[in-house]
């Protein structure tokens, strides 16, 4: 009887939080069945207008190398293992080809990746006001998968913000401003538009990753709160920066940690890409590109390892 009675009081006490949650969140303005978020602002129109910022052809690879030496938001971790199948004790059932295979065990989450919809969301509720206990299942997300992401190909922009400082890169807990990201994008010339792909460049990765990996995964600069909302409301499609988690760590508010991820994912469907390679772009001054990404599409992944080109 006791356990009974303890069970009711438990859920008569969780029943107003779900309910609170339910009614702080707003449908996307895409419609309450949407599951592609901000990409529903890239149209043919916007791809045809991004594809005339390629002035010299020059590609950038947008992802860095990654291995099982990896560091990674614990506990991700990743192993590769190279496999020559049914060719045992010189068997060949191919005649005399043979091959290499190889098996992936690992995070998705991991390296360069693209954050999907379904990541990160605040009480159990995710983007278009989707309940974790409806959708997120142990074999794979039955909504807001990282199949539902179209071809991103847009303009983008990287801006500078450790040359704004003066220095090679941003130090962990170091956070910038709007007034720092209105004083880079009117310095270099790059506006943030809607439909854009804004990056951060903090110098952070390429200081940090080979030099001191502990310290590259135990903090990072990183935007402030207000800047996750700035950017949402010059609606662009996706935001990213050379660290493992954009958003700065430790965070700016204590009890607030990655409240850009909730800013983004949950309330705009604004994708993030994470450890992006932005210092060659930065020092060929290529502040403004094609953003170009295609994802695998693992149906029902939260996230995915990527290597998105910029084209100048």
């Amino acid at each position: 009887m006791d356990m009974i009675l303890r069970t009711l009081v438990s859920v008569l006490l969780l029943a107003p939080l779900q309910l609170m949650a339910a009614e702080d969140c707003k449908p996307s303005e895409w419609g309450a069945d949407d599951q592609m978020g901000a990409a529903n602002r890239i149209t043919p129109a916007s791809i045809k207008k991004a594809s005339r910022l390629i002035k010299t052809g020059k590609t950038y690879s947008l992802g860095i190398t990654i291995d099982s030496d990896m560091p990674a938001f614990a506990p991700r971790t990743l192993s590769l293992t190279v496999v020559q199948p049914n060719q045992q004790e010189a068997n060949r059932p191919m005649g005399e080809m043979t091959y290499n295979d190889d098996i992936f065990t690992g995070w998705l989450g991991i390296g360069s990746q693209i954050d999907g919809l379904g990541h990160a969301g605040h009480k159990g509720i995710y983007y278009n006001c989707n309940d974790a206990k409806d959708f997120a299942s142990v074999s794979g997300l039955t909504k807001l998968g990282i199949e539902n992401v179209p071809p991103i190909v847009a303009r983008g922009i990287v801006l500078d913000m450790a040359g704004h400082y003066g220095v090679s890169h941003l130090e962990a807990g170091q956070y910038f401003t709007v007034d720092d990201v209105k004083a880079v994008a009117k310095k270099q010339g790059t506006p943030i538009r809607e439909g854009d792909v804004v990056l951060f460049h903090t110098g952070w990765t390429e200081a940090k990753l080979k030099s001191d990996p502990a310290a590259w995964v135990s903090g990072e600069p990183g935007q402030s709160e207000e800047v996750a909302l700035y950017m949402a409301s010059k609606k662009v499609v996706a935001v990213g920066a050379d660290t493992w988690g954009v958003d700065v760590v430790p965070p700016q508010v204590a009890t607030r940690p990655y409240q850009g991820h909730i800013t983004y994912l949950k309330e705009n469907g604004i994708y993030m890409f994470e450890t992006m390679n932005t210092g060659p772009l930065v020092r060929d001054e290529a502040f403004e590109f094609l953003f170009v990404l295609g994802q695998a599409k693992v149906k029902g992944a939260v996230q995915m390892l990527i290597n998105p080109t910029a084209i100048r």
